[in-house]
């Protein structure tokens, strides 16, 4: 030991093998400096949420995307506290309604933590579907959902009318989605072939968020970050059309629903949208038809409700079909996405995950 230099058989061993430090310094500065593609990859399966640091070129691809979507956004707040106050009674009334069974079949669809109301024009989607996939919707024979309520019409239509965000005669459907805390609505693009552009909402109840670009993982429910974030205050009015509306899908996120919210969607169906082609009678009207028991939860809502994990319908849809889950874990870019649906109908011979859109 003398002779070499070394007291201590430890110095020796520690002057032998690079210390703990110098390698991890090292593995820092080849992630920085793009030179170690193989410290990048491993440091991508080492993380336990698959999340890493984007790169410049990354960055700056979704700051241009992110641009392309606020240029196809118009927001404008137009109603009045006073205003929201009136229409936000106006959507209890057809909560209250909807429990006690006095809408026809098709207009109320039910969902954990979320309610939707379709008037004037309703249509499949989800497990609805007899064949999986985008372009698949149709619209419901005509009858099959409610007419759009006069308050709509009155409080709401109208005054987008006066104001020019639409045109007089331009709303044929109207969907009204009742959100109580921690509730969401998946990733998707409104179907292209049933409702022409632009898609207006109006929000209600409370503040929230609508973003842009996200990918959705259940069990738990997890979603990843958005390209894009935009603020809807109460009483906002919001535009989609082009590239927001087209090209890149939208969603709400549980984390931003942190008080009930309702949102109006007013749509127009384009004339030549398929219908749901059945031998079978229309749905009974309410009067003929006995009350539906409410499904609606009524659970207590807490702080942390945003954050439980829920299992969802698309959850029991896997539950349903677990080789196809299989199938699904990848993620793909929303610009791609309405290619794939072309194809559909072609045999699946990548593995990439298909983004959840089916419950919107």
């Amino acid at each position: 030991m003398a002779s070499s230099g070394y007291s201590d058989l430890r110095e020796k061993l520690k002057s032998m093998t690079p210390h703990r430090e110098e390698i991890n310094n090292k593995f820092v500065d080849g992630m920085s400096n793009g030179s170690s593609g193989k410290a990048r990859k491993r440091k991508i399966r080492e993380s336990d949420d698959d999340e890493f640091e984007p790169s410049d070129d990354c960055a700056e691809n979704m700051e241009q995307e992110a641009s392309r979507v606020k240029s196809s956004i118009l927001q404008e707040s137009i109603f009045s506290p006073e205003e929201c106050a009136l229409i936000e009674e106006k959507i209890d009334d057809v909560v209250t309604r909807g429990e006690a069974g006095l809408y026809r079949e098709h207009t109320v669809d039910r969902a954990p933590l979320r309610n939707k109301y379709f008037f004037g024009e309703g249509y499949t989607y989800g497990s609805q579907l007899e064949k999986r996939g985008p372009g698949q919707e149709k619209l419901y024979r005509k009858g099959e959902v409610d007419e759009i309520p006069s308050w709509v019409h009155d409080l709401v239509i109208k005054r987008l009318v006066s104001r020019g965000v639409v045109p007089e005669g331009f709303v044929n459907s109207a969907v009204i989605n009742d959100y109580q805390p921690g509730g969401c609505i998946v990733s998707h693009v409104d179907p292209q072939h049933i409702f022409a552009r632009p898609i207006v909402s109006v929000s209600f109840f409370s503040d929230s968020a609508l973003c842009f670009g996200c990918r959705f993982q259940f069990k738990p429910i997890r979603v990843s970050e958005p390209v894009f974030v935009l603020p809807v205050r109460r009483g906002s009015v919001t535009v989609l059309s082009g590239y927001a509306a087209d090209d890149i899908t939208h969603c709400i996120r549980p984390q931003d629903i942190k008080e009930r919210r309702a949102v109006i969607i007013l749509r127009k169906t384009r004339p030549d949208a398929p219908r749901v082609d059945s031998g079978s009678p229309i749905s009974a009207s309410p009067a003929e038809r006995p009350t539906l028991k409410a499904k609606r939860t009524h659970r207590r809502a807490t702080s942390s409700a945003a954050h439980r994990p829920r299992v969802l319908e698309m959850d029991k849809e896997e539950n349903r079909h677990p080789s196809n889950s299989r199938s699904r874990r990848h993620s793909i870019s929303s610009e791609n996405y309405w290619k794939r649906g072309q194809d559909s109908e072609k045999p699946r011979e990548s593995s990439g995950r298909k983004v959840k859109m089916r419950r919107h």
